[in-house]
């Protein structure tokens, strides 16, 4: 068991004191916690396979599965990638920081153990003043996923991370709530025209007053699970977002939809299941169930995108059996939200009109 330090770290002003403790952390090869604008990420020295397979032990991570490599400046890709192309100067300069990554191909120098066996290395520049100070004090590019154990929703708060990591990695710096709560958009340069292969922060609709066409990868909105040989980016291939609860996603009207997650709730509850509903302001009155909790208003996805994975975990720590949730628009950041709900449900969709 590894002894696991938690320094509250002031998210707008980083005391540097703590971001060298954690720095010195990161370069002697260990993990290092810590938020950004989307969820927490577990960190190690991206160029060290040794840090990076530690990654993946501690978050019992399958070895295909690549990492997202964060840099602090546009200098570090020099290394990271053969070239960096005129599409991705071009998002660079509208899009970081902030929360989209770009998928390039790798320099030679980029461990294996990054890339996920690829030949693309994944690579953002977080809009976070905390995870900023740490790869600048750090001075090399750092490799962190979700700080999560594997599959399971994504850590919003250091304490999310606390309960899935603690006496697993060696420091979790806890600057305080996520602000996107959804990961970052993926975004493949090394196909044209480049492919979203996760939606996130970053919308399609945004990505195209950029880029004169843009794709998205057939796994984003499948409806069932896509068998893919080689996974080109995080949360594709293997089981991600889902809580330990069976959950149930219906998509649909709006009336249908509150009519038929009720059907199912009231089933499960005459057969004795803990049933929980995850439904949005505008519904939450209409509902009778165990446990009811709401994403927040349709008409700001935002802010449901923010609470979406806090509310999965609370429904794990109240010991709901069956999650019964609401679908949502596509449109814009909804995208990122239904693709980490299908996912979450395994794929269990009820449509209705």
């Amino acid at each position: 068991m590894t002894y696991t330090i938690i320094l509250k770290v002031d998210w707008k002003k980083p005391e540097s004191s703590k971001i060298k403790a954690a720095a010195e952390v990161i370069l002697r090869g260990g993990l290092v916690a810590f938020p950004t604008e989307t969820v927490y990420g577990l960190g190690a020295n991206a160029m060290n396979e040794n840090a990076v397979k530690r990654i993946y032990e501690a978050k019992k991570r399958p070895l295909d599965n690549p990492i997202i490599v964060h840099v602090a400046s546009k200098r570090e890709i020099i290394q990271l990638t053969k070239e960096i192309p005129l599409k991705a100067e071009k998002l660079m300069k509208t899009f970081w920081p902030g929360p989209l990554t770009l998928v390039l191909n790798a320099s030679n120098k980029v461990p294996k153990a990054t890339t996920g066996g690829l030949g693309t290395v994944a690579v953002r520049m977080p809009n976070h003043k905390v995870a900023l100070s740490l790869i600048k004090k750090s001075r090399v590019p750092i490799a962190a996923p979700s700080a999560n154990l594997s599959g399971n929703p994504s850590p919003t708060i250091a304490e999310h991370v606390k309960k899935d990591l603690y006496g697993r990695i060696e420091m979790i710096l806890d600057g305080g709530s996520t602000n996107i709560g959804l990961e970052s958009t993926v975004l493949d340069l090394t196909v044209d025209p480049p492919q979203i292969l996760r939606p996130g922060g970053v919308s399609y609709e945004e990505l195209l007053k950029v880029l004169e066409k843009v794709e998205v990868h057939p796994d984003v909105l499948a409806e069932k699970r896509v068998s893919l040989d080689k996974v080109p980016s995080p949360g594709m291939k293997h089981r991600h977002y889902a809580p330990k609860a069976e959950m149930i996603l219906v998509e649909g009207t709006v009336e249908a939809t509150v009519k038929k997650v009720q059907q199912i709730v009231n089933f499960h509850m005459r057969n004795g299941k803990k049933v929980g509903i995850l439904a949005t302001d505008e519904t939450e009155s209409l509902y009778n169930a165990d446990v009811v909790k709401s994403m927040g208003t349709r008409a700001d996805i935002s802010m449901v995108a923010r609470n979406l994975f806090r509310l999965l975990r609370e429904f794990d720590e109240e010991e709901v059996e069956i999650i019964v949730a609401e679908g949502l628009p596509f449109e814009g950041l909804g995208l990122a939200v239904m693709n980490r709900l299908r996912k979450a449900s395994g794929y269990k969709i009820m449509k209705v009109s």
